[in-house]
């Protein structure tokens, strides 16, 4: 039997008429943050939201009702981190959903595309070693961000 884990993934309220076409596309191929689980691990995503709009109100409820359909893990969608400005709550996202409702977070669906990188390099945005470990799973390889451009 292959193990299997149920997946939250929460995006940006700015991006919030997406219908999650790179999301969906990177969990198949096991691209981005999904590199992360093994190959024969059956993904299911069980949950797709927005984070309700700054400063983050749906933060409070969505990954219970996330839970009550056997979420083992949220993702935090990369359109928070790719933004123009990243999200300035990923960090206190992360903890409240880790500690409140005991579910791990995973910074990142998507590889970063290519185009976003390089502004965001030039921005000095990611420079952080908090910022450098968030976005460590949805770098990827150059071919692979610019599949995603």
């Amino acid at each position: 039997m292959k193990d299997s884990k149920k997946i939250g993934i929460i995006i940006c309220n700015r991006y919030r008429d997406c219908a999650g076409g790179k999301c969906f596309r990177s969990k198949k191929a096991r691209e981005g943050a999904f590199s992360i689980y093994d190959k024969h691990t059956n993904l299911e995503i069980v949950g797709y939201t927005t984070c309700g709009g700054c400063p983050g109100g749906n933060i409070e409820h969505a990954p219970e009702e996330m839970l009550k359909n056997g979420v083992d893990v949220i993702h935090l969608a990369t359109g928070l981190v790719v933004g123009y400005p990243p999200c300035p709550h990923i960090a206190y996202f992360k903890k409240y959903i880790e500690e409140r409702f005991k579910i791990p977070v995973v910074v990142g669906t998507h590889p970063i595309p290519q185009k976003y990188l390089l502004n965001h390099q030039r921005l000095g945005t990611w420079k952080s070693d908090e910022w450098k470990e968030w976005i460590a799973p949805t770098l990827s390889d150059e071919v692979t961000r610019l599949a995603y451009n």
